[in-house]
């Protein structure tokens, strides 16, 4: 695959990754795929296990933007360099990292994801801290019992 068609591939796919709609993110997989990311290091097997962690997913972080910044040339695909825009309460996360993509038939059969999710980790426990700790305000006319 040339980078050209690595960027126009991309340029379908990724935006699938936004809006918590994970049947349309499944579609661009074969049903057989293999699919692994950092939180997922084993990967799992077949588009039924892949729709029902994207399903938990794509619900906890529909806002994300991924957008892919270069490619190089695989075997069957490409190597994608890609950018992540993840909100994360009142602020947004810049993370980078690369994934295999590997297609037949226009489809993805296997997709391999690495990056440091150190920052985006630390950001949702820090906004989960702020939540937590935040002082509960009660409508007036309602005591604490």
């Amino acid at each position: 695959m040339t980078p050209d068609e690595a960027r126009q591939f991309a340029a379908r796919w990724l935006p699938a990754w936004t809006g918590n709609d994970p049947l349309r993110l499944a579609s661009f997989y074969t049903d057989d795929l293999f699919y692994s990311d950092p939180t997922l290091p084993g990967g799992l097997r077949g588009k039924a296990d892949f729709v029902r962690y994207l399903s938990r997913l794509l619900a906890n972080n529909p806002d994300w933007v991924w957008t892919h910044e270069s490619s190089i040339p695989l075997q069957d695909g490409f190597l994608n360099k890609w950018r992540l825009e993840a909100p994360v309460g009142d602020s947004v996360v810049t993370c980078r990292g690369v994934c295999t993509v590997q297609i037949t038939g226009g489809l993805i059969y296997r997709n391999e994801t690495y990056f440091d999710t150190l920052p985006l980790i630390t950001a949702i426990r820090q906004w989960n801290a702020r939540k937590t700790s935040a002082p509960v305000t009660l409508p007036p006319g309602i005591n604490r019992g």
